[in-house]
């Protein structure tokens, strides 16, 4: 999918319905919805079936102004979760999500929001995810979605999917680099206190946290070392005796600190410095595919085609103008 040249009025619809979570409505709305310096100023609508007052999952109530009229004119919808799997959504939104798909308007569903987008048939024949609590469910309700519940978010173009609660963060902070530049949605990520990347195909979850040890936190040592040596090639036994442990020891607490295998760890991390240098240096894509660790150029060209659907110049141009 090409990437959209910065605009100045980018209208964001968000659907939220009665009963929703507060947390999950104020995810998209803090992220497109707040001012953020070197962004556009979003046109953030926030809608439901029916307007009027909405009671929210905390007991306070919301005032909603705008009906299903606004998803007519959104580039972007997001459906921020949904009250139960079980309930259908209604009939009305459906047909609202499925028109807006059919004119090119990207669509994103967030936790549960994953469910409506599924009703809708929007999901069929694609990758998607949602919360893993609610995985074997979804897969049993919707059998022709590729569900994928080990991940925080999957992006297939147009349609986009996230897993539960702070997942979402992670996913709009997502659309915000894709559109936008990882300058600027790192700088919305401080804002938030929140990290500024934790790639798509992420765990969404650990199993057993790292006891607070010498050995995590040489562990930690390696990773921030591992940071600043990107341009080096790493061998698992190297690092495993950098952090005292054997190689299984190793490669078993890495997976469990950072949700990724060393190898996903280190192309993610190069991916990420090689799309900050090329949207705020001139470097040639040939010197940033030596400091990023990638060697030739041809497989940063690779790389990045398989994870961003462009090249790494059609990046850079879309970033810096030129």
């Amino acid at each position: 999918m090409s990437m959209p040249e910065p605009v100045a009025s980018v209208v964001v619809a968000v659907v939220v319905f009665d009963q929703i979570s507060p947390f999950h409505l104020a995810v998209p709305c803090v992220v497109f919805g707040d001012r953020h310096p070197g962004l556009p100023a979003f046109d953030l609508r926030v809608c439901a079936v029916t307007p009027g007052s909405l009671m929210t999952t905390a007991g306070f109530r919301v005032e909603i102004r705008h009906g299903l009229e606004a998803l007519a004119a959104a580039d972007m919808i997001i459906v921020p979760s949904w009250r139960d799997p079980a309930e259908a959504a209604p009939p009305a939104l459906l047909e609202a999500l499925r028109t807006a798909a059919r004119r090119g308007a990207r669509i994103v569903g967030l936790c549960l929001g994953a469910c409506v987008l599924a009703e809708a048939g929007l999901l069929d024949g694609r990758r998607a995810t949602t919360h893993w609590g609610y995985a074997q469910d979804f897969a049993m309700r919707y059998p022709s979605v590729q569900l994928d519940a080990n991940v925080l978010y999957v992006d297939e173009g147009q349609i986009v999917t996230s897993a539960g609660t702070a997942a979402g963060i992670d996913c709009c902070l997502h659309l915000l680099r894709q559109g936008y530049g990882v300058e600027q949605a790192n700088a919305v990520a401080r804002r938030l206190v929140v990290p500024p990347h934790r790639q798509g195909g992420q765990a969404q979850f650990i199993d057993q946290p790292l006891p607070v040890s010498m050995r995590s936190s040489r562990l930690g040592e390696v990773i921030d070392w591992l940071r600043s040596h990107l341009d080096e090639a790493h061998t698992l036994d190297a690092l495993a005796a950098r952090a005292l442990m054997s190689r299984r020891t190793f490669t078993r607490q890495f997976r469990l600190q950072t949700g990724a295998t060393v190898g996903d760890w280190l192309l993610a991390e190069r991916l990420a410095y090689s799309q900050r240098l090329l949207e705020t240096t001139d470097q040639p894509i040939e010197r940033i595919a030596q400091q990023v660790g990638l060697g030739a150029p041809s497989s940063l060209r690779a790389h990045f085609q398989r994870s961003f659907g462009v090249s790494p110049s059609q990046w850079r141009r879309s970033f810096k103008g030129g």
